[in-house]
């Protein structure tokens, strides 16, 4: 989508410095500074790092690749045969997801 000789990739100078501006309300401003002073980042590298993760997530989720009729085949037997049952499996499948536990 966006690779190596694309037409937004060749506009874009590779690593050269460049000001973003941006407007927000007070208590946006004072909320992005406490969340930076509690990583210890200035509210430039939060900002920026919050937004890029957020547009690498946003192109991820559109991207998109095709395969054969053969190999698509292949792909939907493999995932409609379900794992064989081991311990290890139902472990992980008991545990919680880190967002999910107590703190």
């Amino acid at each position: 989508m966006y690779g190596k000789g694309s037409k937004l990739m060749s506009r874009l100078p590779s690593n050269k410095p460049v000001s973003i501006n941006i407007r927000a309300k007070s208590r946006q401003r004072d909320l992005i500074d406490q969340a930076a002073e509690r990583l210890g980042r200035s509210r430039s590298d939060f900002m920026l790092e919050a937004a890029c993760r957020r547009a690498e997530d946003v192109l991820l989720d559109q991207a998109f690749f095709t395969v054969d009729a053969n190999l698509f085949e292949k792909l939907q037997a493999f995932l409609d045969k379900p794992l064989p049952a081991t311990d290890k499996l139902r472990r992980l499948l008991k545990t919680k997801a880190p967002w999910d536990q107590s703190a």
